[in-house]
């Protein structure tokens, strides 16, 4: 028996006792990431909300498998943020600048109630490209299939568990709506954050996008959670480093009982690594702007600058190896040799320095 099964569904349950110490840790870790950011110099804020928006874009779509290219998000964010600094222009994709539209929203618009056609625009804002003879329904509650929520390769899904029929889909969304429009009074925030997720996500209202919609609603309780619209961290980057958990205990919960003390814990503990990323990334965010600082009147050439900030974005994490002339030649879209003279170039300019090794399989490193 699925939850929504249940006699009493949806009116879930938890112990606040259970979760009180990780609540108040959250309180203490916005706050200190606030403080942090308040601190910093000039822009710094702007600079790490870019950064957090970034991950939420791409990852929000790697917990569904798909993967966006990292440049055109970047200048999406960019472009709707309305900054225009070097290396930060390119090329953008009708599915950028729609998924980082919708998040936008999500978060800058915190006091907009929450409506039906407002969800089903959202989903219809992840597939600009799809036409009339899509498979998928665009725009508008699925349909009357039955709905399985899985993960996993196409050719060998795993299924987690079935959402509720589409009869009375109307019913149930519109009823969850009102829920978040007026939460019960004595509701912490933050775990309103987390039944939403899990109420919207049983219901997977569309056809398609349910849990890229689900995290953007998510976002919106946590920035009303906050009474801010800024987001300086990014929950889709910490399930997408936990995804496998992720699955696991929405299929568990969806199997238990209404008792729902075990996801909201699970929750909790996510946004705290959500947290914790975030603060090493405003200490990222610091040393890019450290960087370019040092490096304000070194002649660079346009390739040079997008290769760099790719670096400083991401630092530890895609190119912990540091970066060779293949890797510069696929990121710049140039030849070998060329690629070759920028990174002796870049070397000689005080920007990178070359790693132990040589030869061709020399790698160079940034000189933070």
């Amino acid at each position: 028996m699925y939850i929504w099964q249940r006699e009493q569904w949806p009116h879930f349950r938890w112990d606040e006792t259970v979760l009180r110490e990780t609540l108040d840790d959250l309180r203490l870790m916005q706050g200190r990431l606030l403080g942090r950011t308040e601190t910093a110099p000039a822009q710094t804020d702007l600079e790490v909300e870019m950064d957090a928006l970034i991950q939420n874009a791409i990852r929000t779509s790697e917990i569904e498998g798909e993967h966006l290219d990292v440049g055109s998000v970047r200048s999406s964010v960019a472009r709707q943020l309305g900054l225009n600094q070097a290396g930060m222009a390119g090329r953008t994709t009708p599915e950028s600048e729609s998924l980082v539209a919708l998040l936008l929203e999500a978060i800058h618009q915190p006091e907009q109630p929450l409506s039906r056609e407002q969800l089903c625009r959202w989903q219809a804002q992840l597939f600009p490209a799809e036409g009339i003879l899509s498979r998928i329904l665009i725009g508008e509650l699925r349909g009357e299939h039955p709905m399985q929520v899985v993960s996993g390769r196409m050719d060998n899904p795993k299924v987690h568990f079935e959402a509720p029929p589409r009869q009375g889909l109307e019913q149930q969304l519109d009823a969850f709506i009102h829920w978040f429009n007026h939460p019960p009074a004595g509701l912490d925030p933050l775990l309103r954050a987390g039944i939403a997720h899990l109420w919207l996500i049983t219901l997977h209202p569309f056809d398609d996008g349910n849990g890229r919609v689900t995290r953007a609603v998510t976002d919106r309780a946590l920035a009303q959670a906050e009474a801010r619209s800024v987001r300086f961290y990014s929950l889709s980057a910490a399930i997408m480093s936990r995804r496998n958990g992720y699955y696991d205990h929405l299929e568990h919960t969806q199997k238990g009982s209404l008792d729902i003390t075990p996801w909201l814990a699970w929750f909790l503990d996510t946004l705290k690594a959500a947290l914790q990323q975030a603060l090493g990334r405003v200490d990222r965010v610091l040393e890019k702007a450290r960087f370019w600082q040092r490096h304000a009147t070194t002649l660079l050439n346009e390739r040079q600058v997008k290769v760099l900030n790719r670096l400083l974005d991401t630092v530890g994490e895609e190119f912990e190896d540091g970066i060779n002339a293949r890797k510069y030649q696929s990121l710049a879209k140039v030849s070998k040799a060329t690629a070759t003279r920028d990174l002796a170039d870049l070397v000689e300019k005080g920007c990178l320095y070359s790693l132990p090794g040589g030869g061709r399989s020399s790698r160079y490193g940034l000189n933070l």
